[in-house]
């Protein structure tokens, strides 16, 4: 028997796991409920495209319900207060000196379960992220990504 991957995860993320799960099960739910008796009442479901539809849906969500549950009971909450500033860790706000860019840019570490790049916030397990795990400020870290390599110099470390 395997055993269950643990989640790093903050507080904020456990949250966010946690309303998302609670909309599924509440509203979407009943949501597709509906979808399924309005397409059954179309007749025949040999040809009832809304009703496959609606059926895909409910499996995607019941999945996603499946896997949020799982995430949440293997989550293990990062304690914020100690988050150290000396080295990177999840739950660090990392600014860094991206040379590919030539800009400076901040990162917020955190599990895989609440990685979202869009608002920079990078999994512990990415390239990046685990390239700039345990770094100190001024050290300069390679990471291998998929357009190659990219090179980044640790300007400052703080938590929220």
């Amino acid at each position: 028997m395997s055993e269950s991957k643990k989640y790093l995860m903050t507080y904020e993320g456990v949250k966010k796991l946690e309303e998302e799960l609670e909309y599924l099960k509440t509203v979407k739910r009943k949501e597709i409920t509906e979808k399924i008796k309005i397409a059954l009442g179309y007749g025949d479901l040999s040809e009832n495209s809304e009703y496959d539809e609606a059926k895909n849906e409910q499996a995607f969500v019941e999945g996603r319900i499946m896997q949020l549950e799982n995430m949440l009971k293997n989550a293990t909450v990062v304690d914020e207060t100690e988050i150290s500033t000396d080295t990177v860790s999840i739950g660090s706000i990392v600014k860094v000196k991206d040379y590919d860019f030539d800009e400076e840019v901040e990162y917020t570490i955190v599990g895989s379960a609440e990685a979202d790049p869009m608002e920079f916030k990078i999994s512990n397990e990415s390239p990046v992220g685990s390239a700039l795990m345990g770094k100190k400020i001024g050290e300069i870290v390679e990471a291998v990504v998929p357009d190659g390599v990219s090179k980044f110099e640790i300007l400052g470390i703080r938590r929220d």
